[in-house]
């Protein structure tokens, strides 16, 4: 499978991309600073520099042309509302429109664990900026029609990986994930075509991940 992942330079992205190559998968990892065109070499991956915030759908379509799979992995990173409206959910929008079009139909989102219409975060709240771009952006690719999974982790950590996850299929809130272990589900989400139109909210746990995401597949 040919995976192209949007925001390749990003923590979870970085550890995402050894697990893909060693599943014998070709990595293409989207970039806005070429100085981190070796990073991603060293990692496995074919690096493409392109700012995703500035191009439009078929510009972007240009881009995944080829691809079997997108991962969007990017974001603003916080701090200015503006910004984070245009790239984590305008840009995410348009590289939605632009899979479709490219034919790179299988498309996993990386949200975050609470998104979606009842995210309940205030709009005095310096988080409701994010909130409401991810909701935003995950809503329109529920509305597609493209082979999507949404992974909804809770808060991000560090921590070494322990292969284990819970979700929300099993009636707990938010809590938080190592990275690692973010990274395990992406890899295992895109070597499981039934897990298409299932959106995963998920914690550290103690179900290895294979085992949860098989439970999780719609």
């Amino acid at each position: 499978m040919r995976v192209i992942i949007i925001g390749g330079h990003g923590k979870v992205a970085r550890l995402l991309t050894p697990l893909l190559v060693a599943r014998s998968h070709e990595v293409t990892g989207v970039i806005r600073d070429p100085a981190h065109a070796e990073h991603l070499r060293s990692d496995g991956a074919t690096p493409v520099v392109a700012d995703v915030e500035s191009m439009d759908v078929e510009a972007l379509a240009r881009l995944l042309h080829g691809h079997d799979a997108v991962v969007w992995s990017a974001g603003a990173g916080g701090g200015d509302p503006d910004r984070t409206y245009a790239v984590d959910r305008d840009a995410a929008i348009r590289s939605m429109d632009a899979a479709d079009r490219s034919w790179a139909k299988r498309y996993v989102m990386v949200s975050y664990f609470g998104a979606g219409a009842g995210h309940a975060v205030p709009e005095d709240n310096p988080f409701f900026a994010y909130a409401d771009a991810k909701s935003a952006a995950d809503a329109h690719l529920e509305d597609s029609d493209l082979e999507w999974t949404i992974l909804r982790p809770s808060r991000l950590t560090d921590d070494p990986p322990t292969g284990s996850i819970e979700t929300s299929r099993t009636g707990v809130g938010p809590g938080s994930v190592p990275r690692a272990d973010v990274a395990l589900v992406i890899a295992e989400t895109l070597d499981r075509p039934k897990l298409a139109g299932a959106v995963v909210e998920f914690n550290s746990g103690a179900t290895p991940v294979a085992d949860e995401l098989d439970a999780s597949a719609t």
